[in-house]
């Protein structure tokens, strides 16, 4: 069987160059401790096959897409204090976009999503900068945690390496997942001011005056099925919508 043409990491020179793509997309996660029972690359293994299920329900729909190798690193500024969870700063971060940008467009391609999976990584000014710095692309970012109602899917989702993840894991790789009764109990503070509390003000999180286990969520209820569940329609919104962003013209994006 050939490798999908739209994973660049599995395929191959002969494919990539007779085939126009349309648009790229760039998976986004981090390494960090997810509470005691999920690995540290959960956020990495969730961009990865949310952007590989998605890319090929869209090459489906006859999209020219491709996908790029992910990003490993995110903003961690807040748990700095937490062994080995590596931070990249946003400027760094900036510094690859506008990189990857400069060599999609020196080969037609014009339009990049970035598939985020980490909630400390934030695309939205960077997104703003690179439009000056090249006109000529239309960047966008997807969190995928942010498609549909997880409540439709979860008891309780959770923030991080509660329900919502531990089920995605326990679906995607139940053999880094240790048994959830050594799964500390996610149990998160949240700010004493009302202003954060209502989301109107915000701040950086200090994660370990946060969370005793590294968790905010209780992961108890996880199931692979739900995660399963969930991730089906995930990527199916993202196919629909990576289907018909490769479709549209950049100079014809409203209506």
């Amino acid at each position: 069987m050939p490798p999908p043409p739209y994973l660049l990491a599995e395929t191959n020179w002969k494919t990539v160059k007779d085939t126009d793509y349309q648009l790229a997309i760039l998976p986004w996660g981090a390494t960090e401790a997810h509470n005691y029972h999920l690995p540290y690359a959960t956020d990495n293994f969730e961009s990865q096959y949310v952007a590989a299920e998605a890319a090929r329900k869209a090459w489906e729909q006859g999209a020219k897409v491709i996908v790029l190798p992910g990003i490993p690193f995110g903003v961690n500024t807040g748990q700095l204090d937490v062994r080995l969870c590596i931070n990249m700063n946003p400027s760094t971060q900036y510094a690859i976009i506008k990189d990857v940008a400069d060599v999609l467009l020196r080969h037609g391609i014009r339009k990049l999503v970035i598939l985020n999976a980490h909630g400390g990584n934030n695309f939205k000014t960077m997104i703003r900068e690179l439009a000056i710095d090249f006109p000529d692309m239309f960047a966008c970012s997807v969190d995928f945690w942010r498609v549909g109602d997880a409540k439709k899917y979860f008891h309780e989702p959770g923030d991080h390496a509660g329900e919502l993840e531990t089920s995605i894991i326990l679906h995607l790789h139940p053999e880094l997942v240790r048994p959830l009764e050594e799964a500390g109990p996610g149990k998160g503070k949240n700010y004493r001011f009302k202003a954060f509390r209502e989301g109107w003000a915000t701040s950086q999180r200090h994660w370990t005056k946060v969370t005793a286990d590294t968790g905010v969520g209780n992961p108890a209820r996880a199931t692979a099925e739900k995660g399963q569940a969930f991730l089906e329609m995930v990527t199916d919104e993202i196919g629909s919508f990576l289907a018909e962003l490769a479709g549209a013209e950049v100079e014809d994006m409203y209506e």
